[in-house]
């Protein structure tokens, strides 16, 4: 037999002037699949039937019976690429590497649809690997399809570091379930409601503080206070996961530099009215409080 090679780069093996797949050309094999792009599988019926609910209702229905060396072809919605990366995974083959959520998003409905918890179980596990750890909305949204918890509370810890406002993730969020969404929502908007509250509250200065010199009882203005807690909620907003407000925020934005040289007006005394460190370490601390996943 002749190898010849599809315009997918798949080896295939022409018998009786069918395409098949180099790993599924078994005249063993008492199934044929079809892929929409016209890719022939052959396959044995046992797999199907061990491996997937789907086939196993459908072989449980009476039958015809074609010539035995060429049985009937079940033709399925799924290109060649999807349908071999099933097929490899149930039969024990070495699998096709994940590198893309459309994969992902692919096998994972064309698993659910033959009833096929080991692929499944497989691309749970896969999901959570380089290189599809960096899109934690795409993870995040197959994970709350199919309930997996771990993983949803893995991604929702990652999605802090976005800006889910954003214009370019609002296709993701628009293809979550309600419940999914108003979760992913309220945790970036509870960590942003979270560190307002704490920055208008005791040890931090506060509207009901007095506002007068610590040590010369001068009187003063907490504007540049007011300043610096607006820029950490709105940044806080933009990304809840705080580290740019911890690690570069209150050390470089002019709001922090304005805070930290703050000084009492009194010439006489230039008390300076923030501590700094003190400061920096509480801010830290009600970062780190905050629901960190849903």
């Amino acid at each position: 037999m002749m190898e010849t090679e599809s315009n997918l780069g798949m080896a295939l093996v022409p018998v009786n002037g069918a395409a098949f797949h180099k790993s599924f050309s078994s005249p063993d094999a008492d199934v044929i699949l079809g892929a929409k792009d016209h890719t022939l599988f052959r396959i044995h019926s046992w797999t199907l039937k061990t491996t997937s609910g789907w086939f196993r209702s459908l072989f449980s229905m009476p039958q015809q019976s074609p010539p035995s060396n060429y049985p009937e072809t079940i033709n399925l919605d799924e290109d060649s690429h999807i349908l071999e990366s099933l097929l490899l995974m149930i039969c024990g083959l070495p699998i096709n590497p994940l590198t893309s959520y459309d994969e992902v998003d692919a096998l994972l409905f064309a698993a659910e649809k033959y009833e096929m918890p080991g692929p499944v179980s497989l691309i749970r596990m896969l999901a959570m690997t380089p290189p599809l750890l960096d899109q934690p909305l795409r993870l995040y949204a197959a994970a709350t399809r199919c309930g997996w918890e771990e993983e949803t509370k893995r991604a929702s810890a990652q999605s802090l570091a976005l800006n889910i406002y954003a214009p370019e993730h609002q296709p993701i969020l628009r293809k979550l379930h309600t419940s999914a969404a108003l979760d992913l929502i309220n945790l970036h908007r509870d960590r942003r409601e979270g560190i307002r509250k704490r920055l208008n509250e005791q040890p931090f200065v506060t509207a009901s503080t007095m506002a007068s010199c610590p040590r010369c009882r001068w009187r003063i203005d907490h504007h540049a206070w007011r300043e610096l807690k607006y820029r950490v909620v709105m940044e806080m907003d933009a990304r809840p996961l705080g580290d740019t407000v911890v690690d570069v925020g209150l050390t470089e934005w002019p709001e922090a530099i304005a805070c930290w040289d703050a000084k009492c007006p009194n010439t006489e005394c230039t008390c300076v009215l923030y501590d700094k460190v003190e400061t920096l370490r509480l801010i830290r601390d009600c970062i780190d409080s905050l629901p960190k996943s849903t």
